[in-house]
């Protein structure tokens, strides 16, 4: 293998893959990243046999072939480098990087070794805007769980519901919802978590379109110069549809702003609680009132105005409303909920198309 690429590019395409790399794996060589030449272009790959990523890059090619070399060191090495082009040259399964100041040998693994994910065959195809499943992955992702023992909360659920397509996550104390338009395939696909923070790393500004091609087991996302392979979850998904309420007995109204800020200084004196805050919805003075107690820090009550219907009061954590509020863009929010056991529900009245639920603590 013998060719020339930018130190920008080679760089860029490292920071793509080189994180899937899993150094702490039994087999060596998932800790390396697949260097190749492909069709006149280099591609670089990396796997940890649960996800893999490849990313390709234009490059003068002299000769064609293959190598692994350890994907850490190769990322740190090159982020390092001047920009301006950058010679590499295999001999036997030593590479030479060559710069105009530097010349270096990274010993590798022959590429015959390197784990390929199974090709998609005959599955589905769709396409879907960037900016749109990227927004809705900053909205939704954050919610899933990370507690092994119930692996199927530890995804992303795609699909779709009388022809719309939808994503959800729940750790099963909260729940995001995202609605994604219309789609003509039937989707049903539940996603790791962590596939989906891989996706949304390398989504990047750009808003290029995204193909999402699926069967039983994988589902494949490829966005521009960049493919992302994930083996999908095995499970049934809770019918979180039933969580929802539909009607409140309390609902404020106020600004977004507003409420983030009450909570954010609420939460100050709520860590010895973990968390705890209470909520209360005044409709006689039109108030959102939140209060924390420590008894080892003192006690805060914040006030926000706001526009209420039915006064009633909730104890909620802290944490995952400031997560919510902070998914959310819209100048206003909703605050619905019906006694002190049921599930709160924020949205946003102007964009129907994102819920967010919190199950209340016992105060």
């Amino acid at each position: 293998m013998k060719l020339q690429v930018t130190q920008e590019n080679l760089n860029k395409a490292l920071g793509s893959v080189a994180r899937v790399a899993n150094s702490r794996g039994t087999l060596p060589i998932l800790a390396n990243v697949l260097i190749k030449t492909s069709n006149n272009r280099l591609s670089l790959a990396a796997t940890n046999l649960d996800i893999a990523i490849t990313h390709y890059i234009g490059a003068k090619v002299g000769q064609e072939g293959s190598i692994t070399v350890p994907a850490r060191l190769m990322q740190d090495f090159v982020s390092s480098l001047p920009e301006g082009i950058i010679k590499l040259d295999l001999k036997e399964t030593k590479l030479h990087v060559t710069t105009n100041q530097y010349q270096s040998v990274v010993n590798g693994i022959v590429a015959d070794d390197f784990p390929v994910m199974p090709a998609i065959s005959g599955g589905k195809s769709w396409t879907i805007g960037g900016g749109l499943f990227k927004k809705a992955l900053q909205q939704v992702v954050f919610a899933a769980s990370n507690d092994e023992t119930r692996p199927v909360l530890t995804g992303v659920l795609l699909q779709t519901i009388d022809g719309q397509l939808n994503m959800a996550a729940t750790d099963s104390y909260r729940l995001a919802e995202k609605q994604l338009g219309a789609n003509k395939q039937d989707v049903q696909l539940l996603i790791p978590a962590s596939a989906m923070h891989d996706l949304l790393r390398v989504l990047g500004d750009a808003d290029d379109e995204i193909k999402v091609t699926h069967d039983e087991q994988q589902v494949l996302f490829q966005v521009g110069d960049i493919e992302l392979v994930t083996r999908l979850l095995d499970g049934k998904y809770p019918d979180y549809k039933k969580l929802i309420p539909e009607n409140f007995a309390t609902k404020a109204t106020l600004k977004r702003a507003d409420l983030l800020n009450i909570t954010k200084v609420s939460s100050l004196f709520a860590r010895e609680s973990a968390g705890s805050v209470t909520i209360e919805a005044d409709e006689a003075d039109s108030k959102l009132s939140i209060r924390s107690v420590a008894s080892q820090l003192g006690e805060n009550t914040a006030n926000a105005t706001a526009k209420v219907k039915g006064s009633g009061s909730i104890t909620l954590n802290s944490r995952y409303l400031l997560d919510a509020l902070g998914a959310m863009s819209g100048e206003d929010v909703v605050f619905g909920f019906n006694g002190k056991l049921e599930p709160t529900l924020l949205s946003d009245p102007a964009s129907p198309d994102y819920r967010h639920i919190i199950m209340p603590l016992k105060s």
